[in-house]
């Protein structure tokens, strides 16, 4: 027997915190905080760790010290002598190294398995207690879906925690003392990406939802077919329901070639009204026509689009995300009258559609986290005029489309980020009569600042200032969370007449008069 085949024989067998993991050697890629997790992890289970990063934070390098990790700081565009030289058995890579990372390659021609954090998760998911998972994913909605999925289980009484992608990795979930009944994992397409379909490392959920699937990350995945097939994986071997979305055929048709376990039911959502097996709305209530026995002539009333308006939760694509989480939690056996009460009390975080300030008429919305043109043309629905701040890395996804659908009901747009030109031509292309003004400083601290105080000129009673920006935001900000915040604190200083922006716009489609 080969030493692959001996390692790989040794990996199927652990399938439990409670395996014998000693000893083994583990590669991880990545010190963010996924990295950081699956190394504690590994060290704590007792095998021998070696991570590698392009950079490492001294606190964190210097826990690993402490608990028995190497770590290894190289750029890893080459296979480093010492991962050679540690000859690993197992390889377990972040979200977000691409397969074509030189490390990856040198693992798959030398015949060492790379995993990443869920699979090691799941394989080690019953240290405390063994937990249901949820899955979710989609292009976009996962993080609500997913923290209201969470809310709601919590509100049946059972202990339910929000993790995965949304920021908590499921390492450190599994690890909880307390333990839980039920783990809601948001997953990205980077997480799907890794994930086997069979054997000891596949996922068998109590129940998944793919909410909706456009283009996004094709620069990582190469292509749109790449992208959907890792998106279908969280249907696999589903063991109760498949949640789709009625108004997206991508999806339906992943449920429908998902290999799922017997009885697992296909659960239909949509804003229209539902069949039998579905969720959707009738006459402004939220319905349920999937958990009940006379769904064929009767639903089950969750809640009305009146009761989710004072909350912020009736814009469309909101309520698309409140009917998917309420299936998934039906699966769970949560009743709709604990739906009903604990959406009640649920709240959008922040820079999700978030209505900011309200002032002369005009109303000010921060949402940051529409970082695609999907999730801009969602937020751009749910208002009737609107002043649009868009831009920023565009991550190769053409934004044509979403220009020319929402040309009518834009005041202006303010043009941010490094891919302005393609945004600038779009409109030319599409919109040649909306004005548009174009924010070129490079300056972090003064974006805003100058984005805020164009829409500010041009906005009328009536029309909201909407940052969608439709676009990831580490050009010029550390992520979409500073982002919205530097919105935020340029739309208050410039309502307290604090502002600094004291360039007049310009429409980039005619010379610049400035100079």
């Amino acid at each position: 027997m080969s030493g692959a085949d001996a390692a790989g024989g040794r990996l199927d067998s652990l399938t439990s915190w409670h395996a014998d993991w000693s000893g083994l050697r583990v590669l991880v890629l990545g010190a963010g905080v996924t990295g950081f997790a699956v190394a504690d992890t590994l060290a704590e289970l007792g095998a021998d760790v070696l991570l590698a990063a392009t950079t490492v934070d001294d606190d964190r390098a210097r826990i690993l010290d402490v608990i028995g990790v190497g770590v290894l700081r190289h750029p890893l565009d080459a296979v480093p002598d010492e991962v050679a030289g540690f000859g690993p058995e197992l390889v377990v890579a972040s979200p977000g190294f691409h397969p074509d990372n030189a490390v990856l390659e040198w693992a798959a021609a030398s015949g060492v398995p790379v995993w990443g954090d869920i699979e090691l998760a799941w394989r080690v998911r019953d240290k405390v207690s063994t937990a249901d998972w949820i899955l979710v994913t989609g292009t976009n909605g996962k993080t609500t879906t997913t923290q209201l999925a969470a809310t709601l289980l919590a509100a049946n009484g059972l202990r339910a925690a929000p993790c995965g992608n949304i920021g908590v990795p499921v390492l450190d979930a599994v690890r909880d003392p307390g333990g839980f009944d039920v783990l809601v994992v948001e997953l990205s397409s980077y997480q799907l990406h890794a994930l086997p379909l069979e054997g000891p490392g596949a996922l068998h959920p109590l129940a998944s939802v793919c909410l909706n699937v456009a283009d996004d990350h094709l620069d990582w995945h190469g292509s749109a077919e790449a992208y959907r097939a890792a998106k279908a994986k969280v249907y696999a071997n589903a063991r109760v329901a498949c949640v789709y979305n009625r108004a997206d055929e991508a999806t339906r048709r992943m449920v429908e070639e998902a290999d799922v376990e017997e009885g697992a039911r296909a659960i239909g959502f949509g804003l229209d009204v539902p069949g039998p097996s579905d969720f959707g709305v009738v006459e402004g209530i939220l319905c349920d026509r999937a958990f009940l026995e006379e769904r064929h002539s009767s639903a089950l009333e969750i809640i009305t689009v009146d009761e989710l308006e004072p909350r912020g939760l009736a814009a469309p694509h909101i309520v698309a995300n409140i009917l998917a989480a309420s299936a998934l939690v039906r699966a769970a056996g949560v009743p709709v009258g604990v739906i009903h009460d604990a959406l009640g009390e649920f709240a959008l975080d922040a820079h999700r559609i978030q209505t900011v300030a309200l002032s002369g008429g005009i109303r000010w919305v921060d949402d940051s986290k529409a970082t695609n043109p999907h999730a801009a043309e969602a937020s751009l629905r749910a208002f009737p005029r609107v002043v649009w701040i868009v831009g920023g890395l565009l991550k190769g996804v053409d934004v044509d489309a979403l220009v020319a659908a929402h040309a009518r009901r834009l005041r202006a747009a303010v043009v941010i980020g490094v891919d302005r030109a393609a945004l600038v031509a779009a409109f030319a292309r599409h919109a040649s009569d909306v004005p548009l003004f174009e924010v070129d400083a490079d300056d972090t601290g003064t974006v805003m600042a100058l984005a805020v105080g164009f829409a500010e000129s041009i906005a009328e009673d009536g029309d909201t200032v909407l940052l969608a920006p439709a676009a990831a935001s580490m050009d010029q900000f550390a992520d979409y969370a500073d982002r919205g915040r530097r919105f935020q604190q340029a739309v208050r200083a410039r309502l307290d007449g604090e502002a600094d922006a004291d360039s007049a716009p310009h429409d980039p489609r005619e010379p610049d008069a400035r100079g």
